[in-house]
């Protein structure tokens, strides 16, 4: 349940263009100050992974690994990387994180 409502929650920030996917985009919502999470899917490489949890921690934000296959899936896009923007939508998804 809370993996579909994840996926729900990712889908909705992207149609609502709170989201940026892949990792040069993530890099730049992040360095404008406005990310909320970094997500990183847990079939990404582990280089992929440690840039990603490095730009969180530049940034100040939080960060997460999801399910395998959970951006494709949720959002359609084959990236390893999404960032959503600060507001309800990271608030609510980082909740549901915590909850799997």
């Amino acid at each position: 349940m809370n993996e579909q409502k994840l996926a729900g929650m990712l889908g909705l920030a992207v149609r609502a263009r709170q989201a940026a996917a892949g990792m040069e985009a993530c890099r730049i919502l992040a360095k404008s100050g406005k990310c909320g999470v970094i997500l990183t899917d847990a079939e990404a490489a582990p280089g992929t992974r440690e840039k990603a949890e490095e730009t969180a921690r530049q940034a100040g934000t939080q960060s997460g690994v999801l399910p395998p296959g959970m951006i494709m899936k949720a959002t359609g896009k084959d990236n390893m990387v999404i960032a959503i923007r600060e507001g309800s939508f990271s608030e609510q998804i980082i909740s549901i994180l915590s909850g799997l």
